[in-house]
């Protein structure tokens, strides 16, 4: 029974995947706004999920907004929608843009077009996440020090036959002039990959003028 059950491998669904793919979002949003000191340390609890400890939000607003995200988020993944979550990072005072967190999302088009599924195992794609969670939460080693308070905005990229929720508006891309790129791990469910990476203001620009 023992060889049986290490050789399975787990079915992954379109909606399975959607789900994997839209709560990681959640818990990496959380995880960046925590390291990048978005909001006070106090603002969070601990929590354990994939295997490490985590932390969520406990601002009504943002759980709220977190919360609606993820649902969305899952609802166009389904659908084959998405192409991108950026998470945008920017001064309070100036609306200046400090950091951009990518997520690129490819779709398997075969599994929305023909229902059909995948097979990986779960503990496999839970080592492809903890992998990123790692290196978010150790981004203060390899990202400058936000030194002003800040607020964070999400922006979706998705395919532009989508209409646009109410709860949603236009947007401009939010880019960064001139910045510093640096890429993360990336995990797969087989039905969705979703690579990452970060770009962040270069302040060595500031200097030399």
């Amino acid at each position: 029974m023992a060889s049986k059950t290490a050789a399975a491998k787990d079915i992954i669904t379109l909606h399975g995947s959607a789900a994997i793919v839209s709560e990681f979002f959640c818990y990496a949003a959380n995880s960046i706004l925590y390291n990048r000191a978005v909001y006070p340390e106090e603002s969070f609890v601990k929590v354990k999920k994939y295997g490490l400890p985590m932390l969520l939000i406990e601002d009504d607003s943002v759980k709220s907004f977190l919360s609606n995200l993820t649902s969305q988020i899952s609802e166009w993944l389904e659908a084959g929608k998405l192409q991108r979550v950026v998470l945008v990072i920017m001064s309070k005072a100036t609306g200046e843009v400090l950091e951009r967190w990518n997520f690129r999302i490819e779709t398997d088009n075969e599994v929305v077009e023909k229902g059909v599924s995948r097979e990986k195992s779960d503990k496999e794609i839970m080592r492809e996440i903890q992998a990123i969670m790692r290196q978010v939460a150790s981004s203060i080693t390899y990202l400058p020090c936000l030194d002003e308070a800040c607020v964070f905005d999400v922006l979706a990229y998705t395919d532009a036959d989508v209409a646009v929720p109410f709860t949603w508006i236009e947007s401009d891309p939010k880019l960064i002039a001139n910045p510093q790129m640096v890429k993360l791990h990336a995990f797969d469910t087989k039905i969705h990959k979703v690579d990452t990476l970060v770009s962040y203001k270069n302040d060595e620009w500031d200097e030399e003028e």
